[in-house]
């Protein structure tokens, strides 16, 4: 698998290069398609697994130089959704008594609302709590002993310790604990959701950014506010989309300065959540711990590329489902990692003034990114 792997490096950094990428609309939006294609080869090696051979290899790299962008995005969003899929059913195995199955139908019409998984999400709602919502009986697990258990079935797991970033400011670090293989979903970005319609709902709005360090946006606008998750809990919570849940002591403090993530977008952003009521949340999500993860150290980024990307991802059924999507953003590897501090990108927008701490790993990209 090295020697795959060093063909995909290679193929990487021979794309990146590639006047298909000229054609892009603008900027922002050519560094949209380089960074789907990093991606493209980078979750496709990894689906690939241990058997894979050259020619599979080949292979992909040669589609990634001939598909078009939508095409790379839309697999993308198949290997992560495929990613996903499995923590979800290692969380069920973890997470969920084993009780005997009862009458499917009766299930089915008491219960309007689909069992959750253990990977469930904070997502912001506007209507009003119901107690439709049936919350399943989980082990009682402490969530330290549910990451070590998470850790043993897909071989690794996050924790936040502190960082090793030579910085004042760098307070708490994203840890990866085991081993994971490029292409790897390391971490999930957790929170509260805005589209650019309800920006002003921002805590703190118009300056959300003033004391809030773990916000986050993609490139279609949509800001992700981690704040409130903070550092996770020990249970399984209900939770109405409108109540601010208690910030863990934790998070408090561990900011890196006022112009951290503050990243907001103008395009608007189609709704893509129906219904109404509660959410279930899974406190102790052992990857809901992204916003802890720092930006490369001077050094760091002079010696090597991390890189950050945002993507939608959900469910791959044609147009017309009705099926909800929910969009978030992941931490992708870009090479193997083994039992060491995860580094994350932030590309900071050069309009306004950096923190002293910041050093970009790649100013064109930064440059794109915000023009």
């Amino acid at each position: 698998m090295a020697f795959l792997f060093q063909k995909f490096q290679e193929g990487v950094k021979t794309l990146a290069k590639s006047p298909t990428f000229a054609f892009a609309r603008n900027p922002r939006q050519l560094q949209f398609e380089a960074d789907m294609n990093r991606l493209f080869l980078y979750t496709s090696y990894n689906r690939l697994g241990k058997d894979a051979d050259e020619a599979d290899a080949e292979e992909i790299i040669d589609m990634a130089s001939k598909a078009s962008a939508a095409e790379q995005q839309k697999q993308v969003q198949e290997n992560i959704h495929s990613q996903i899929t499995s923590f979800c059913m290692s969380m069920d195995k973890i997470l969920l008594p084993d009780i005997a199955e009862k009458d499917d139908e009766s299930s089915v019409q008491s219960n309007a609302t689909p069992r959750r998984s253990g990977l469930s999400f904070a997502v912001g709602k506007s209507a009003k709590p119901t107690d439709s919502l049936v919350v399943h009986e989980t082990r009682p697990l402490k969530r330290a002993e549910l990451s070590l258990k998470f850790k043993d079935a897909v071989g690794y797991m996050v924790d936040v310790k502190p960082s090793q970033i030579p910085h004042k400011e760098a307070g708490q670090g994203l840890f990866l604990c085991g081993e994971a293989n490029v292409g790897a979903v390391i971490a999930i970005y957790p929170g509260v959701m805005y589209s650019p319609a309800y920006y002003r709902y921002i805590p703190g709005y118009p300056r959300v950014d003033a004391q809030n360090p773990y916000l986050i946006t993609r490139y279609d606008g949509t800001v992700i506010n981690a704040q409130p998750w903070g550092s996770g809990g020990e249970m399984r919570e209900v939770w109405d989309g409108l109540t601010q849940p208690e910030i863990s002591p934790k998070i408090e403090g561990a900011g890196k300065g006022s112009d951290r993530l503050w990243k907001l977008l103008s395009k608007p952003l189609e709704s893509t959540r129906g219904g109404s009521g509660s959410e279930a949340l899974e406190r102790r999500n052992p990857l809901a711990l992204a916003h802890f993860a720092n930006h490369p150290a001077k050094e760091e980024a002079s010696m090597r590329r991390f890189g950050s990307f945002w993507f939608k991802w959900g469910s791959l059924s044609s147009s017309g489902s009705n099926t909800p999507i929910l969009k978030t953003l992941v931490l992708v590897a870009t090479r193997t990692l083994s039992d060491e501090e995860v580094l994350l990108n932030y590309r900071l927008s050069n309009s306004k003034r950096r923190p002293a701490w910041y050093t970009p790993v790649d100013e064109e990209e930064d440059l794109r990114r915000w023009s």
